[in-house]
């Protein structure tokens, strides 16, 4: 009988899972898991995503096991890994979906080749994204650089649908040799993402439930409540998605149901919008898979020489929520306690990153990249590089988000604000955005201490929007 490895990669689930059920179905199945030296150095500075690898490894293994299927963890090359285990279980083929970081591609057609070339069947499925890279393309027969158009797009090509869940397995039935999870050290040496587990469940009931919860409370209100931090109809299944518990598929399917099956305006706005979060998603890979110096390089030419102020100072008051603007600090508070930042308010710090303090954006996305759950390469890159206006579809370099009018207007009676920054919290409404311009009385009141309890703005805002449009007049000839 056909013996097959199914490599688990970012696909931690069972549902929807293409190379695990094509593997069901022609006979025996040996799930694998190997960090291997690539991926290991992909996430070397990703503690948060690290730790979320680790809790969804332990779902996964969970799951397997009450299925009969045994989860053989494996570190090292990932060659020689699959080597040793084809011999060890004289297994015919390899199964696995695919991983789409440019260096990987390249590293898997290699073990593929290899793996071939020795008689072993490989076979590649994609469950990552909706649409398979490549298939994509504009009329001239290039990729996209224009997200409303990308999005006309994918609205008119079909989404395979998902694959049904295995109802049982043939499990091999020799015990192989096998590192505990704890064994690859994934969770942090600094103790401080035990606070994660408060606010996150990894795995694939989690995101089952949290995908539940969100299509029935809070995906028709989320037209209007994704803007506001402080709103609870925001779906957070970006860390699920970001190491596959939950089937991207599966969420665009069920979206498009309540769309046929509702006939309410508001409700259709509502989910369209949350539909574009997901082929925002899919347009930040596909510029990566196209435009693979996006993670490190500006993908506008003029911005390579563009004059940034970086300091070790004001970096650091940003990253520990410091700069004396509330929904800057709120944000970046969130962030730490976490591992997750809301989407409006992530726009407005990484602009006052750039923009405000005129650090380059690179800067910025190494610490999203070290403290967030949700850390996806493509999605990180793109986001940043749309910021600072150096991307291909990116904000104009004169939209400088004013931090005290986002806050006033997504969180105008400064629920967040009181939830992230409690040294604020006894302050006025009037007050809550501007502390600085309370009245003396009104601070002591309120038990605040300006430049000791809570810092005074690092820069000025009138200030620093002068100081960056000067800065961008140096390149603005190419944007």
């Amino acid at each position: 009988m056909k013996k097959t490895i199914v490599w688990f990669r970012k696909d931690l689930r069972i549902h929807d899972n293409p190379a695990l059920r094509e593997a069901s179905e022609q006979g025996i199945v040996i799930p694998v898991f190997i960090w291997s030296n690539e991926d290991e150095y992909m996430s070397l500075s990703s503690d948060a995503s690290k730790w979320w690898l680790h809790h969804s490894l332990l779902s996964l293994q969970n799951k397997l096991d009450m299925m009969g299927l045994t989860l053989t963890i494996r570190q090292g090359d990932s060659f020689d890994e699959l080597s040793t285990i084809i011999d060890e279980t004289n297994s015919d083929a390899v199964f696995f979906n695919e991983s789409y970081d440019t260096y990987i591609v390249t590293r898997d057609e290699l073990i593929k080749e290899g793996l071939n070339s020795n008689g072993i069947e490989v076979e590649k499925f994609n469950s990552h994204l909706l649409f398979p890279p490549g298939i994509l393309l504009n009329k001239k027969n290039e990729p996209y650089k224009v997200f409303t158009s990308f999005w006309k797009n994918t609205m008119q090509e079909y989404v395979i649908q998902p694959q049904p869940t295995p109802v049982e397995f043939l499990a091999f039935n020799q015990s192989l040799p096998t590192l505990a999870i704890e064994d690859l050290k994934l969770l942090p040496v600094v103790n401080w993402d035990k606070k994660l587990i408060e606010h996150w469940l990894p795995g694939e009931d989690g995101a089952i439930k949290r995908w539940n919860d969100f299509s029935k409370d809070g995906i028709g209100k989320y037209l209007e409540g994704r803007d506001i931090p402080s709103a609870e109809e925001i779906s957070l299944l970006s860390p699920h998605l970001a190491w596959g518990d939950i089937s991207v598929r599966s969420i665009w399917f069920s979206a498009r149901m309540i769309l046929e099956s509702d006939r309410d305006a508001y409700m259709h706005s509502s989910v369209e919008a949350f539909m574009r979060q997901l082929i925002w998603r899919e347009f930040a890979y596909h510029q990566w898979i196209h435009f693979p110096e996006i993670v490190h390089t500006p993908l506008r030419e003029k911005y390579r020489d563009f004059p940034w102020r970086d300091t070790d100072e004001m970096f650091t008051l940003w990253k520990k929520g410091l700069t004396g603007y509330p929904l800057v600090d709120a944000g970046m508070r969130q962030l730490w306690e976490t591992g997750a930042i809301h989407n409006r308010v992530r726009m407005v710090v990484a602009s006052f990153l750039v923009k405000h303090l005129l650090i380059s954006w690179q800067e910025g996305s190494t610490w999203f990249k070290e403290t967030l759950v949700d850390f996806d390469i493509a999605n990180n890159a793109m986001g940043w590089q749309w910021v600072a206006g150096s991307g291909i579809d990116s904000a104009p370099y004169f939209r400088i988000f004013n931090p005290i009018l986002q806050s006033q207007k997504f969180d105008g009676e400064g629920v967040y604000l009181r939830k992230w920054l409690p040294e604020l919290a006894k302050l006025p409404t009037k007050y809550i955005h501007t502390p600085w311009e309370a009245p003396a009385d009104v601070l002591l009141e309120a038990e605040i201490l300006l430049g000791k309890t809570y810092p005074l703005p690092i820069v000025d805002h009138l200030f620093a929007r002068k100081r960056a449009l000067e800065a961008f007049a140096t390149v603005k000839t190419n944007i």
